[in-house]
């Protein structure tokens, strides 16, 4: 990979690849990377967790041996992967894919992880409380997370729309940072400019197209053996309340293995929760946004990417 201008005239590349949860993010992007000679960046936070793979649609074996992969399998689930550390690896992971030569690709739909590599995020300064947190994570129990996140939206609507409400250490992150700073959680990140060349890809189907993906995931999660993984993260000790277990589905399976709920039942709720996941990634990534470049996955899309690149950058 060479760029059109020296590395001392101008930012290097990186490639940003987006789009909905089930669109076909990892396919082409692998895809690119052997075309390009490049390597993936993953900025999708559930991937980060070991043993949870059936889940999170996290790329087989085989397609991480496609191309290198980074920030997959970093932590164990009842590790906590702060979006500071996040952006630390992912800034000295692109930092070394660029010494060698290659080209980086950060792909994901975690909107908070993307641009805190992107745009240079600085998460806010307040310190934690931890009796606050404390007392939030009480009224949690007693009221549920449905108390917080109605909470947060009357504290500071931009955040609430914006923080996955099953992201129970988030609304409780941003709700300290409102009570104890007076400051809203949404205004206190610190933006520094791009260190990059950034180019921006936007994957996206018709709506009813995704959702028909969506749905299809899951019947092959729970043929793959979706319920004997978390059966399997449970024998371990794993606590169903941890973060890395809020990810669509994993409850909703705890629920099947604790007979709460049948397995029509969890698909049921898993569909209706990704639906309303793609329409809160939507609010991260929109399709007006003139500095994404948006592609309609086809069978030759790889192809139209990899020639609307080659326009930016020489190979």
């Amino acid at each position: 990979m060479k760029s059109r201008a020296a590395a001392t005239e101008v930012q290097l590349p990186l490639i940003l690849l987006i789009g909905p949860t089930a669109v076909g993010k990892t396919e082409i992007a692998i895809q690119l990377a052997e075309k390009l000679n490049g390597e993936i960046i993953s900025a999708d936070s559930r991937l980060f967790y070991r043993g949870m793979d059936i889940g999170t649609a996290k790329p087989t074996r085989e397609e991480q041996a496609r191309v290198p992969h980074h920030l997959i399998d970093v932590a164990d689930p009842d590790e906590t992967w702060s979006l500071a550390l996040f952006q630390q690896a992912a800034r000295e992971t692109i930092a070394d894919i660029h010494m060698r030569g290659k080209l980086p690709f950060l792909v994901g739909g975690t909107g908070q992880y993307v641009r805190a590599v992107t745009e240079g995020w600085s998460p806010p300064e307040v310190k934690a409380d931890e009796r606050l947190r404390g007392e939030l994570e009480k009224m949690k129990e007693k009221r549920g997370g449905t108390w917080l996140h109605e909470k947060l939206k009357c504290l500071d609507p931009a955040s609430a729309e914006k923080i996955d409400p099953r992201n129970i250490r988030r609304m409780i992150r941003a709700l300290e940072v409102i009570l104890t700073s007076g400051r809203k959680f949404s205004t206190e990140r610190r933006l520094a400019d791009c260190p990059y060349r950034l180019i921006s890809i936007g994957l996206t189907r018709p709506r009813e197209e995704l959702y028909a993906r969506v749905d299809a995931r899951i019947e092959s999660m729970f043929a793959a053996g979706f319920l004997e993984e978390v059966r399997g993260l449970l024998a371990k000790g794993y606590s169903p309340e941890l973060p890395s277990m809020s990810g669509i589905g994993y409850r909703e399976c705890v629920s099947v293995v604790k007979d709460q709920l049948s397995e029509e039942q969890a698909k049921i709720l898993m569909r209706r929760a990704t639906r309303v996941f793609v329409r809160r990634q939507a609010n991260w990534f929109k399709s007006g946004d003139e500095s994404i470049h948006w592609f309609v996955v086809h069978e030759n899309t790889t192809e139209e990417i990899c020639k609307f690149l080659h326009n930016f950058i020489d190979f």
